[in-house]
């Protein structure tokens, strides 16, 4: 294991905080390096490692956003599309001043609230396990008809799982795919398979690592209704791959996914009294010398981040099985260390 490797996994890897096994993904210039600690389960289960499927939650926004950027390449939607174009007659969003367009909503300035009402109700009795599960496409189209955003579009950034989770059905009804698991076939068609990312997928069903909340095993993470906000499983190694192709968009085979890799990590807008930028979902800090681009993901069992600086050539990926909480500093733990690969690399 090389130095670098080794002192920036380490603070992910000494202290798993209730979770049974942890994976972390390295890039720096051409080296790469796999690093991992402990079990898919506590008291038993197989050994993780740089194949083992984490569910990454929010991160599946980024492949959504890359989807967004590849079909913008192809000329099937504009990120200017109004949403209600996208949407049967009559179930478009209502809005205040100018229509609602993909780019709102991949950049959570469409004022649409974090979750879509109804949610809550639905998911009553199963919050701390399985909250979207009960939440259908039909359940999403009506939270759309009754919902007024809380502000004009493009005049507030608010981060919003009922944006992206829309972006992700709007998308797959531009592409002609099916209603029913529309989105998955069109990202596994158009992203994870010419990036070789084969074992990333939104199946609940395959084999994964086990979950963990306050030490309790959690059922595998379902979101039927919103499957473009949260609902992916990936790996260290996938991941890292994914991560490759944005550091360098030119080794993509295909012409519409190596421009939609450049197109979706370009700066979209600057944060109000803030340094951050806005890429298509990814967050974008500059530094000096270069750009730290990331994102972070979690489920009711499980923490996820992937971070890249294309200007050092570095990336991170970390995943562990254990819920969020108050007390975790594990995502942050995973910044730093990107951050200090950086530094390391630009110097």
């Amino acid at each position: 294991m090389t130095r670098w490797a080794a002192e920036a996994a380490a603070p992910l890897l000494t202290d798993l905080a209730g979770a049974s096994g942890t994976v972390v993904a390295l890039r720096y210039g051409d080296e790469r390096a796999f690093l991992a600690e402990g079990r898919t389960a506590h008291g038993g289960g197989d050994p993780v490692d740089a194949d083992t499927r984490f569910e990454i939650g929010s991160l599946t926004k980024v492949l959504t956003a890359l989807l967004l950027a590849e079909q913008a390449a192809r000329g099937e939607v504009a990120h200017t599309d109004p949403v209600s174009r996208l949407l049967p007659p009559g179930a478009g969003p209502r809005t205040r001043g100018a229509p609602m367009t993909l780019l709102h909503l991949a950049t959570h300035t469409s004022g649409l609230p974090r979750l879509p009402p109804g949610l809550v109700a639905s998911g009553r009795g199963h919050w701390l396990s399985n909250p979207y599960a009960a939440f259908s496409t039909d359940d999403l189209l009506r939270a759309v008809r009754r919902t007024r955003p809380r502000s004009a579009p493009g005049t507030r950034v608010r981060y919003s799982n009922f944006g992206v989770g829309l972006l992700g059905h709007v998308l797959a009804r531009a592409a002609g795919t099916p209603e029913d698991g529309g989105y998955e076939h069109l990202l596994a068609a158009r992203v994870l398979q010419p990036l070789g990312m084969t074992r990333t997928d939104c199946a609940a069903d395959l084999p994964q690592a086990t979950g963990y909340r306050h030490g309790r095993a959690r059922p595998a993470w379902r979101i039927p209704g919103l499957p473009a906000a949260g609902a992916a499983r990936s790996s260290g190694r996938d991941l890292l791959r994914l991560l490759d192709a944005l550091i360098d968009p030119t080794a993509a085979a295909d012409p519409s996914l190596r421009a939609g890799l450049a197109d979706a990590v370009r700066p979209r807008l600057v944060l109000p009294r803030d340094t951050r930028r806005l890429g298509l979902v990814w967050n974008i800090q500059p530094r000096p010398g270069h750009d730290l681009f990331h994102h972070s993901g979690g489920t009711r069992g499980f923490l996820s981040f992937a971070g890249f600086s294309p200007q050092a050539g570095v990336g991170l990926v970390a995943l562990t099985n254990t819920a969020p909480s108050m007390s975790s500093t594990f995502i942050q733990r995973a910044y730093d260390a990107l951050r200090s690969l950086a530094v390391l690399r630009s110097r």
